[in-house]
């Protein structure tokens, strides 16, 4: 089998090292030393023109919108590299939610959005973590059909990037039992500060009688499911990107490190521990790319793709948290100082795990689809 990147998605990743380049990961204060506060107001718009100007954020829109017409391996690649530089842009909710509208939503509403998300001019977020974080999201907001449009009415929790974006897509659920995506004008919704781990401002959002006009509801069936998968293995690319940068500073430290006169990367010890943690994230890598592929290829398999983006959250939540925390364990006392961004990367890696949600959680939902699914 060939498992190399298609020319495309290796010019999407050159393209995503070149713009994040410049990045530096402490270029807002310190979660550390904001206490609860946000680290800064919004996303980082100057990366984001950027982004939009390497035509980055329409890689997943056709050429009609002015996209490449890439696909969800090619965003995991360039999530890859913004997580190494700890980017503070919406890339994957917005570029994941554009993609979603282009498969399932209505002319008007891809009219409306489209060409301008991928020009960077209208962003948009998803609120995927339900009211509690453990439920399905479709279940914590209702839609209800009245008139030509929709009216909703929930609660959804932890949205990212909710103050700074132009539409909220939200899952919902019908009273027949369907899940339908609104997308849903920011200044429609009341928000409710929240600060993640990473000490980035989240928005609790909340709906009472929203009105929604029907071209802005994707009814389109597997769309949230879709969508779903997509911002999980991106979240998972993230993992694997952040993973990658900490080993290699943890590679780099323990080179210089001297003990008893010799650098400490020499003991063995060291040497076990930072080997298991390449291991991690080989094992993150091949589940993120089996999952990736199943997503943009639509190929059929013995399970449902989500059992492959399930094995791909069970590596990344328990892998990112284990890179980190041997990261800090080898760095000494040296990985807690504010002054050394390895502290950023533990908060935004625990902020992944979360986001992912516990490995436990889908290893039983994977265990439930191998026995609903006779393998052989």
């Amino acid at each position: 089998m060939d498992f190399t990147f298609s020319e495309e998605q290796q010019a999407a990743a050159e393209a995503a090292r070149g713009v994040f380049a410049g990045v530096a990961p402490d270029g807002v204060p310190s979660p550390a030393k904001t206490q609860g506060r946000p680290v800064a107001e919004g996303f980082d718009r100057e990366l984001w023109a950027k982004l939009a100007d390497a035509d980055l954020l329409s890689l997943l829109l056709t050429e009609e919108y002015g996209g490449a017409g890439l696909d969800v391996i090619a965003l995991c690649l360039v999530l890859r590299e913004s997580a190494r530089v700890l980017a503070r842009v919406p890339l994957l909710e917005s570029v994941a939610a554009s993609a979603a509208v282009q498969a399932y939503g209505s002319a008007e509403l891809k009219g409306a959005v489209l060409a301008r998300a991928g020009r960077g001019e209208t962003v948009l977020t998803v609120a995927a973590n339900g009211r509690t974080g453990h439920d399905g999201a479709e279940l914590a907001v209702s839609a209800r059909p009245e008139g030509t449009g929709w009216v909703l009415d929930g609660v959804q929790t932890a949205v990212p990037w909710a103050y700074d974006v132009d539409f909220v897509v939200v899952p919902a659920h019908t009273s027949d039992g369907r899940a339908v995506l609104a997308v849903v004008p920011r200044g429609d919704v009341a928000l409710a500060e929240q600060v993640s781990t990473a000490g980035e401002r989240l928005g609790e959002v909340r709906l009472e009688s929203v009105r929604v006009a029907g071209a802005y509801v994707v009814e389109g069936e597997g769309a949230w499911e879709w969508l779903r998968g997509v911002l999980a293995t991106g979240t998972c690319a993230v993992a694997l990107g952040l993973g990658e940068r900490v080993l290699r500073m943890t590679a780099d430290y323990t080179a210089k490190r001297e003990q008893f006169g010799y650098p400490v990367a020499t003991f063995q010890a060291v040497a076990v521990q930072a080997a298991d943690r390449y291991v991690d994230l080989r094992a993150m890598e091949a589940t993120l790319w089996q999952a990736a592929w199943r997503i943009a290829s639509g190929t059929r398999g013995a399970l449902p793709v989500a059992g492959d983006v399930a094995v791909a959250k069970v590596w990344a939540a328990e892998g990112v948290r284990r890179v980190v925390q041997t990261a800090q364990h080898l760095h000494g006392g040296f990985g807690a100082d504010a002054d050394y961004s390895l502290h950023r990367y533990h908060a935004w890696a625990k902020q992944v795990e979360l986001s992912l949600g516990a490995a436990g959680a889908h290893e039983e939902a994977l265990g439930e689809l191998l026995a609903a699914h006779a393998l052989g």
